[in-house]
């Protein structure tokens, strides 16, 4: 709804006002008449009303009224500001020309893909922060200071050329997959995932792999969502109690998914050194073709783990190693790397560095320290499915 309004207004800001304005005008409607057959459509066409009503107020618009307005769906692509003339390129989702413009290089990355998340993919500016490790306000602020950005340098609501997109590209792929992991397992809410955004990210990498078929790193992206979300329903017990991989049941995986996962690992690992999504796609393989989790090829995992910190060298990854270390060499070569990793200020308040250690204590029978880690990773958990887990696990220790 916001993607379609924004070609109408080509002002963020607005575009939103109007969609909120159709939700009003939704409350209104549907208490007196029925909710229509089609509700996405009649919200859709409401927020355009609302956006074309708008801009009819503006007077300093008013000459450009006939530009604006685009009456059926197969002309929106003729416009102004859509695709470059003379090429050929199918129509593309709304969603992923609203990706691409706020993935404009005039905005800073993590700007870039916090404005993403926010205003394409739904997820509130609470969670877009705890999926930047920084604080509420100044993930809000960021946002903000991002939308006026595209205000005043008028970028174009428009998919950006062959050219232009390689400067762009990077910011997309990083803004589903954080799409991707919010909806795997949410920052917070009753449940433990929201398969809402993991579906929407899963179409945006089918979607952006359209687009750039020979690119390995979105293919890369579109495995590593594809073979993850094949195990949803593996990882949460009838109760909606977390279900750990170890003790998932495997044979309720998508293995179909799975298998065309693997075939697109494949491809995105071909052809030189890998990237980031392609070396977590293999990772992610990994684990899905073991037949157990003690039978995971560890020492393998180890080994992809080692190449994707030297191109991405993250904290977070670093931690994710650590687990696969503890498999290799035992729990206290794991729990020494997690020590030197508590002191990276970037970790500083993430929920899975206290809930690892915690882990690892345990199976060193450390039961004191462990609980300690334990309660220290339930007061950051929002996730309410996590902080039963944890709190199961305090109970089994104490």
């Amino acid at each position: 709804m916001l993607a379609s309004t924004v070609r109408v207004t080509r002002d963020l800001d607005l575009a939103e006002e109007c969609v909120q304005d159709a939700y009003v005008d939704a409350l209104d409607a549907w208490t007196r008449e029925g909710v229509p057959d089609r509700p996405g459509a009649w919200l859709t066409t409401a927020a355009r009303h609302n956006a074309l009503d708008a801009l009819r107020r503006a007077r300093t618009l008013r000459s450009k009224l006939h530009l604006l307005v685009e009456p059926e769906a197969a002309e929106m692509d003729t416009d102004t500001n859509s695709e470059p003339a003379g090429t050929d390129a199918p129509a593309y989702d709304d969603r992923l020309r609203l990706i691409f413009l706020c993935c404009h290089p005039a905005l800073a990355v993590e700007a870039q893909v916090a404005l993403t998340l926010r205003l394409v993919c739904g997820v509130s500016t609470p969670d877009v922060a705890k999926a930047f490790l920084v604080a509420e306000p100044t993930m809000a602020a960021r946002i903000t200071r991002a939308k006026k950005k595209i205000v005043t340098a008028h970028i174009p609501f428009r998919m950006p050329t062959a050219a232009e997109l390689p400067d762009r590209l990077a910011a997309a792929l990083a803004a589903i997959y954080l799409l991707f992991t919010t909806g795997h397992t949410a920052p917070s809410g009753a449940e433990l995932g929201r398969t809402d955004l993991a579906v929407r990210a899963l179409e945006l990498a089918r979607l952006l792999r359209d687009l750039m078929p020979d690119e390995r790193e979105v293919t890369g992206l579109l495995a590593l969502v594809m073979v993850n979300h094949a195990r949803r329903s593996g990882r949460t017990a009838p109760d909606g109690r977390l279900v750990l991989l170890a003790d998932q049941d495997r044979t309720s995986w998508d293995r179909e998914a799975i298998a065309e996962a693997d075939r697109l690992v494949v491809d995105a690992m071909r052809g030189g050194r890998p990237g980031r999504y392609a070396l977590q796609a293999a990772i992610a393989a990994l684990y899905a073709y073991a037949p157990s989790y003690a039978e995971t090829d560890w020492p393998q995992i180890v080994r992809l783990y080692d190449a994707l910190l030297a191109v991405w060298p993250s904290p977070v990854v670093a931690l994710n190693r650590a687990v696969a270390v503890g498999m290799v060499e035992g729990p206290t070569a794991a729990l020494r790397a997690v020590e030197r990793l508590a002191e990276t200020p970037r970790l500083a308040g993430y929920r899975y560095l206290p809930a690892i250690r915690a882990d690892l204590l345990r199976r060193l029978n450390r039961r004191e320290e462990a609980i300690s880690a334990y309660r220290e990773a339930q007061r950051l958990a929002d996730n309410e499915a996590e902080r039963r887990f944890l709190q199961e696990r305090i109970v089994e220790l104490g």
